[in-house]
C-alpha cells in the first residue's frame, strides 16, 4: 500500500477538512451503495410517516381524555376515546416494526456490498500489498469500520426519516394549538447548532484514532495466536501480555474520549429542554389559572412539547453519528481505491504454451529504489527442463521466482513465456499455466480433498487419490480419522511438516500446470521426510519446465542447468560437474556446504549425501 492510501492509518493524518469530505463521502455512499435499495428505503418512509402521524395523533387524544373524561365526566366518550387510543397505539406499532426491519435490511445489505467489494479488492491486490499492511489492520477495517458505517447508515436513514416527519407532525400540533406559545417553546434549539458542530467534528478524530488502535489491538493478538509456539518456547507470556494491555489501554482511553465527547450533547439538550418547558409552564399555565386556556389544550401542548424533545435529540446526535460513520467510510474506501499495480493491458490475450519456455531478458527490479534486487538479470529456462536456481541469502532467487506470475512486475526489461511478454497476457492464463511449492506451506483450515483440489475444485475424486498417491500422500491419508474427509486443522496445524509437504505436492500435481516452481520445497523437513517428498518432487517435475530454489546443493545436483546468483546477477551457469569442474562460486558454495558431510547409503541401498 502506498504511503497515501495509509494515512488513515495515521492518527497525525485524520485532520481533514471534514465538511467537504463529508459530502463527497456522503456523495459517494447514497450514489453507489443506497441508491440500490431506494424501493425498501421509500417503504420505509411511508412507514414512519405513519408512525410520525400517529404520535403527532397522541397529544390530540390527550385533549379530549382531560376535557371530556376529567373534567366533563362525559360517560359515552369513554369508548370511543378509548378505542381511538388503541388504533392509533396498534398502527404505531405496526409500522415501527416494519420501518425498522426495512431500515435494518438496507443497513446490513449496505455493510455486506462494501464488505464483498472490499473483499474482492483484497484478494486482487498485489503481493506487495499484505506485505506492506498488517492483517490485524485489515481485519479492523473489514469488520470493525464496516459496522460503524452501517450503525451511521441505519441511524441516519432512520433520523432522517421517522424522526424528522415526527417532529414535524408535532410542531404542527403545537402550531395548531398556540403559535406564539410554540415559538416561546421552540426558541433555544438553534442555539444547539453550533455545539453539535464543533462535537461532531471532535468525534470524527476520536473515531478515526480509536479505529487506528482497534487495527493495532487486531494484530497484536493475530500475532500473538499465530506465534504462540514461539512466545511459550521463549516465556514472552507476561511480554506479550503487556504489549497486548498496553494496546487495550489506549482503545479503552479512545473509547472513553469517544463516550465524553458523544454524552457532551446530553446536558446541552436538558438544559435548553428544561428552559423551553420553564417557559411553557410560566406563559400557558397562567392561561390555564387565567380562563384563557383550557385545561385539554394545554396538556395537549405540552405533551407534544414532550414527545418532540425526544427526536430532536436524535437529530442532534445525528451530526456525531454521522462523523463517526465518516471516519470509517473514508478508511473503507482509501482501500477500495487504492490504485492497481498488478493490471492487464486492454488488449491482453491468453498465454499460448508450446513448452513453457521461459526467459529473463535484462531485468531490473527492487522493493526500493534504492536498493536493487536484481540487475541487468538474464537467464533462460528451457522447455520441459529443470534449472535450480543457488547462491547466498539475498541474492535474488525468490524475487526471481516471484516475478513469473508477476506477483510483481520488472522495471526494466522483460519476461516471456514461449516467447510471448508476460506483462501481455491475461493473469489468468499465466498463473493457470503455473504450479507453486514452498517451504512455507499453507493449508486452509478445511478437509484434505478440499485442500489437494485448491487449485482446480472442479477435479475428481479419482485424480485427487492418483495425486495423492503419485505425492507418497495416500497411505498416510487413508490412516487420518476420516480419511480425504478429514479437517486438517488451521494452516494444517493436524498435521506434520512432511505430511503438509506431500499435499501441497498432491494439490501441484492435481493442478498440472505445465511451469513449476519449487522454492526450498524440502528445506524444513527432516531426512526421512525429505527422501519422500523429494520422490514425490520427482514425480511432479517429469515433463515440466522447473524452476527449483534449494540450499541443499544435493536436491539439485541433477538439475538440467544451475544458475549461481550474487548481488542480483548470474555469476555462474551450467550443469552441477561442469561448474564443479570451473572451481568458481558454486564449487566454494559446494565445498562449503558439504565440509563436514559424509556419504550414507540411504534405504535402497544408494548412496545419499547427508549432514
Amino acid at each position: 500500500m502506498t504511503e497515501t492510501s495509509l494515512a488513515a492509518d495515521k492518527p497525525a493524518k485524520v485532520k481533514l477538512a471534514l465538511d467537504a469530505t463529508t459530502k463527497v463521502l456522503l456523495g459517494r455512499l447514497i450514489r453507489v451503495y443506497v441508491k440500490p435499495q431506494v424501493s425498501r428505503i421509500v417503504m420505509a418512509v411511508i412507514c414512519m410517516a405513519i408512525v410520525a402521524a400517529c404520535t403527532a395523533a397522541f397529544p390530540q387524544l390527550i385533549k379530549p381524555i382531560i376535557n371530556e373524561i376529567f373534567v366533563s365526566k362525559n360517560e359515552d366518550a369513554l369508548i370511543p376515546i378509548a378505542i381511538a387510543c388503541l388504533v392509533v397505539f396498534a398502527a404505531k406499532g405496526i409500522a415501527d416494526y416494519a420501518q425498522t426491519v426495512l431500515m435494518s435490511f438496507v443497513g446490513h445489505r449496505i455493510v455486506a456490498d462494501i464488505q464483498t467489494q472490499l473483499f474482492k479488492r483484497l484478494i486482487d491486490a498485489p503481493l506487495a500489498f499484505f506485505h506492506s499492511v498488517a492483517p490485524g489492520v485489515l481485519i479492523a477495517r473489514f469488520i470493525n469500520d464496516a459496522n460503524l458505517l452501517r450503525s451511521a447508515v441505519s441511524t441516519s436513514l432512520t433520523s432522517i426519516g421517522k424522526d424528522s416527519l415526527t417532529l414535524i407532525g408535532l410542531t404542527s400540533v403545537m402550531f395548531y394549538e398556540d403559535w406564539q406559545l410554540s415559538a416561546l417553546a421552540l426558541f433555544a434549539f438553534p442555539t444547539a447548532i453550533l455545539p453539535i458542530l464543533r462535537v461532531g467534528r471532535r468525534m470524527r478524530k476520536v473515531a478515526g484514532n480509536t479505529q487506528v488502535q482497534v487495527g493495532n489491538l487486531t494484530t497484536v493478538l493475530d500475532e500473538a495466536f499465530q506465534g504462540i509456539r514461539y512466545v511459550k518456547a521463549y516465556c514472552m507470556e507476561t511480554y506479550e501480555t503487556r504489549r497486548a494491555g498496553n494496546t487495550i489501554d489506549e482503545v479503552f482511553s479512545l473509547n472513553l474520549k469517544a463516550a465524553r465527547t458523544r454524552a457532551t450533547l446530553r446536558p446541552v439538550m436538558e438544559i435548553l429542554s428544561g428552559l423551553a418547558i420553564v417557559a411553557v409552564l410560566l406563559y400557558g399555565g397562567n392561561q390555564v389559572i387565567d380562563d384563557v386556556r383550557d385545561p385539554g389544550s394545554f396538556f395537549a401542548f405540552v405533551f407534544a412539547l414532550l414527545l418532540a424533545y425526544e427526536p430532536v435529540k436524535k437529530l442532534a446526535r445525528l451530526h456525531v453519528n454521522l462523523q463517526e460513520g465518516m471516519a470509517a467510510a473514508q478508511r473503507l474506501f482509501s482501500l477500495l481505491d487504492e490504485e492497481e499495480t498488478i493490471v492487464e493491458q486492454p488488449n491482453a490475450k491468453a498465454l499460448v504454451l508450446s513448452g513453457g519456455e521461459i526467459v529473463f531478458d535484462k531485468v531490473d527490479f527492487s522493493y526500493d529504489p534504492e536498493a536493487p534486487a536484481l540487475h541487468e538479470l538474464s537467464l533462460r529456462v528451457p522447455a520441459g527442463k529443470t534449472v535450480a536456481l543457488v547462491g547466498p541469502s539475498g541474492a535474488g532467487k525468490s524475487t526471481l521466482l516471484n516475478l513469473i506470475p508477476r506477483f510483481y512486475d520488472v522495471n526494466n526489461g522483460q519476461v516471456t513465456i514461449d516467447g510471448q511478454d508476460i506483462c501481455d497476457v491475461t493473469l489468468r492464463s499465466l498463473r493457470n499455466s503455473i504450479a507453486l511449492v514452498s517451504q512455507e506451506v499453507l493449508l486452509f483450515d478445511d478437509t484434505v480433498r478440499a485442500n489437494i483440489a485448491y487449485g482446480r475444485p472442479e477435479a475428481s475424486d479419482e485424480e485427487i487419490i492418483a495425486a495423492a498417491r503419485h505425492a507418497g500422500a495416500h497411505d498416510f491419508i487413508e490412516e487420518l480419522p476420516d480419511g480425504y474427509a478429514t479437517d486438517v486443522g488451521p494452516r494444517g496445524s493436524k498435521l506434520s511438516g512432511g505430511q503438509r509437504q506431500r499435499i501441497a505436492i498432491a494439490r501441484a500435481m492435481v493442478r498440472d500446470a505445465s511451469i513449476l516452481l519449487l522454492d526450498e520445497a524440502t528445506s524444513a523437513l527432516d531426512s526421512e521426510s525429505e527422501r519422500k517428498v523429494q520422490s514425490a518432487l520427482s514425480t511432479l517435475m517429469s515433463g515440466k519446465t522447473t524452476v527449483v530454489i534449494a540450499h541443499r546443493l544435493s536436491t539439485v545436483v541433477e538439475a538440467d542447468i544451475i544458475y549461481v546468483m550474487d548481488g542480483g546477477r548470474v555469476i555462474e551457469s551450467g550443469g552441477h560437474a561442469e561448474l564443479l569442474a570451473k572451481g568458481g562460486a558454486y564449487a566454494k558454495l559446494y565445498a562449503l556446504q558439504f565440509a563436514e558431510q559424509s556419504e550414507e547409503p540411504d534405504d535402497s541401498g544408494e548412496l545419499r549425501i547427508q549432514a
